[in-house]
C-alpha cells in the first residue's frame, strides 16, 4: 500500500481524498488542514492543524499530496522532502523557476520523486493531437492559437469567513490567472508543441479592480523555438459561465480545432489523406459549484504516481515539465511588464 498525506482540504484536497479511497493500492494516512471548519468534516483520526502536530504521533507516508494555495506549493514541498516522502504537486509548481528549481535540487539530494499535476494531457483530444503531430501528417506547422474565455466573479474571489488565508486574487498566494486558471493550456501548448520565444504581451484588468491584485486578460505573441508562430488570448471577465478553451493548428497539409469550455472535443479536422478516429468520451470538467475547472483526470495522476514509487514505471510528469511552465508563465508577464 502506499500511504497518502494531504495538504489542504479545498476543492482539488477533496477531489484527491475521493480518488485515494478508490484505489486498491493506496491509504490515506491524513489531511493537514489550518481551517478548523475543514477539518471537521474528515474522519476521526484523518484531520491534523499543521505538519507537527502529524509528526508527533510518529505517523509516516509515503507521498505528500501540496493542494495548497499557489504561493506555499514548492517551500512545502521541500519540507515534505525532507522528511522523506516524494511529491504530488499541484498546479503550478511554483510561482517562480527559483523556488521549483529548489524543490527538484532537494528531491534528487534526498533521492526522492517529484510529480507535478498536469491532468489535461491526459484529456483524449489532448493525447490525439499530441500523436498527430508527433507523426508529421500536418507536415510544417505554421501557426497555433489558444484562447482561453472563462468566468471568474466575485463569487470566486469573495472572502470566506471560515477561511484563515484568504488566497485567491493575492499576487503573493495566487500569482495571477495564467497560474491559476490557465497554467494547464499553458502545459499543453509546450508538451505538443515545444518552447516559445520572441514574446510580446498586452494584459489587461477588466472587472476583477476590486477583486484582484493583478490582470484579467491578455493577449499573447510568440515564435515557437521548433518553427512557426503562436498565439494566446485569455481572459476571466466572461460573464457568468466559462465560454471556451480552444487550440486551433493550421499546418502545411491540414488544420483542425479542439475546443468545447475545456478543450474537451474535436469540432474541425481536415487534413490531407487522414481520417478522424473516434477519441471517446472526455470527463467532465471539475465542478466547484459556482464555477468550474479544467477536466477531472487526477486520477491518471494518482495512479502514475503510485505506480512509480512502487516502481512499476516512470514519472509521467515532473519537476522539469512543471519548472518549464512556470518560467514560460514568467516570461509572459514580464514581456507584458507584469513581473
Amino acid at each position: 500500500m502506499i500511504r497518502f498525506l494531504i495538504f489542504g482540504y479545498g476543492h482539488i484536497g477533496k477531489r484527491h481524498v475521493s480518488i485515494i479511497a478508490a484505489h486498491q493500492e493506496a491509504r490515506l494516512e491524513g489531511v493537514i488542514e489550518i481551517d478548523s471548519h475543514k477539518r471537521a468534516e474528515l474522519p476521526s483520526g484523518k484531520a491534523f492543524a499543521s505538519i507537527e502536530e502529524w509528526k508527533s504521533g510518529g505517523n509516516q507516508v509515503d507521498i505528500a499530496i501540496i493542494a495548497l494555495p499557489n504561493g506555499l506549493h514548492c517551500s512545502t514541498a521541500v519540507q515534505c522532502i525532507r522528511e522523506g516522502m516524494h511529491v504530488i504537486i499541484e498546479k503550478p509548481m511554483g510561482l517562480t523557476t527559483a523556488e521549483c528549481a529548489e524543490v527538484i535540487e532537494t528531491a534528487e539530494g534526498f533521492g526522492k520523486k517529484v510529480f507535478v499535476v498536469k491532468q489535461n494531457r491526459y484529456s483524449p483530444p489532448s493525447l490525439w493531437m499530441k500523436g498527430l503531430i508527433a507523426s508529421g501528417k500536418l507536415g510544417e506547422i505554421y501557426e497555433v492559437h489558444t484562447r482561453c474565455f472563462w468566468n471568474r466573479d466575485e463569487r470566486y474571489y469573495q472572502k470566506s469567513k471560515k477561511s484563515e488565508l484568504n488566497w485567491r486574487g493575492s499576487r503573493q498566494w495566487d500569482g495571477g490567472v495564467l497560474f491559476t486558471q490557465f497554467s494547464h493550456f499553458v502545459d499543453v501548448l509546450y508538451w505538443v508543441f515545444g518552447d516559445i520565444r520572441n514574446i510580446s504581451a498586452r494584459m489587461y484588468n477588466h472587472n476583477h479592480r476590486q477583486l484582484t491584485e493583478f490582470p484579467d486578460s491578455g493577449s499573447v505573441h510568440f515564435d515557437f523555438e521548433n518553427g512557426g508562430i503562436g498565439t494566446l488570448q485569455f481572459s476571466t471577465s466572461v460573464f457568468d459561465q466559462n465560454m471556451e478553451s480552444s487550440m486551433t493548428v493550421i499546418g502545411q497539409y491540414g488544420s483542425f480545432r479542439i475546443g468545447g469550455q475545456y478543450m474537451d472535443k474535436v469540432d474541425y479536422c481536415h487534413i490531407r489523406d487522414y481520417d478522424m478516429p473516434d477519441l471517446g468520451v472526455s470527463e467532465p470538467p471539475n465542478d466547484y459549484g459556482a464555477f468550474q475547472g479544467s477536466a477531472a483526470n487526477h486520477v491518471h495522476v494518482i495512479e502514475n504516481a503510485v505506480e512509480a514509487v512502487q516502481g512499476k514505471t516512470k514519472i509521467a510528469t515532473g519537476g522539469a515539465d512543471g519548472m518549464k511552465i512556470v518560467d514560460m508563465i514568467v516570461r509572459i508577464h514580464q514581456a507584458a511588464g507584469h513581473n
